[in-house]
Parts: structure tokens; C-alpha cells; sequence
């Protein structure tokens, strides 16, 4: 019986039309930002394009710790910053950081045409056996 250990480096993607956050701005304004977004978080972007990657970077994370966004984890869990390069990283709750042993995280977002694609990578020291067999 072959068993893996879970947990340590886990990784979450997702990848979001562009035009989906446009369409969202267009009808709703802020406030369809305001949805996912804290206002220090809103004043990061400056574009659909820059709040598409916004939003596939907060449901890779959530992706990344197993749970989607819900009760468990919702889009203010998860906060957005950038350092003096530009480059984006994640803060979490310390009910997140607590609940899932958090040690460490990276962030990596880009852009291809109609689409933002976030990567999440969460460090953590929970660890749970996993049976692989069959």
C-alpha cells in the first residue's frame, strides 16, 4: 500500500476571463470590486485586467488550502499586496494561518490575452497520510 503525505507545499491555480470583470464593472461600478476587494486592495490595481488576476490569485488560495471560497474561507481572508517591485504576495487571518498551520505562501499572477491565471503555493506543517491505492 503506497501512502504520501499531505500537506507541506500545496498548490492552487485558477484563471479568469477578462471580460468577466469587465462585464462585472460595467454593471455593478466599484462595487463589484468591493465584492472580493478591500479599498487598499482596489487602489493596487488599475485595469480589468489587473483586478482578473486579483480575483484568480484570492480563489487559487483558497484552491491551495482545499476549501474554495465559503465559510471556511471568504475573499477578505485572503489580502493582496505588492511589494516595492510590483511583485504580488498574500497575507492571510490568523484564523487561516491557525486553522491550516500556515508557515509560508508565494504568489505568481500573468496575463495572456483574454485571461488572468494565478498560481498559490501554501507552506504548511499539517500533515495527514494519504492512501494512493487502489
Amino acid at each position: 500500500m503506497k501512502k504520501q503525505l499531505e500537506g507541506r507545499n500545496i498548490v492552487g491555480i485558477d484563471i479568469v476571463k477578462i471580460s468577466r470583470i469587465e462585464s462585472m464593472l460595467e454593471k455593478f461600478g466599484k462595487k463589484a470590486l468591493e465584492r472580493f476587494l478591500s479599498e487598499d486592495e482596489i487602489s493596487l490595481g488599475n485595469s480589468p485586467k489587473s483586478y482578473a488576476g486579483f480575483w484568480a490569485s484570492k480563489e487559487a488560495v483558497s484552491k491551495a488550502l482545499g476549501c474554495g471560497i465559503g465559510k471556511e474561507c471568504s475573499f477578505f481572508d485572503i489580502k493582496l499586496k505588492k511589494d516595492k517591485k510590483g511583485k504580488p504576495y498574500f497575507l492571510l487571518s490568523k484564523r487561516l494561518i491557525q486553522n491550516y498551520s500556515i508557515q509560508n505562501t508565494s504568489l505568481s499572477i500573468t496575463h495572456d490575452g483574454e485571461y488572468a491565471v494565478a498560481v498559490a503555493v501554501v507552506e504548511t506543517t499539517f500533515c495527514k497520510e494519504k492512501d494512493l491505492s487502489f
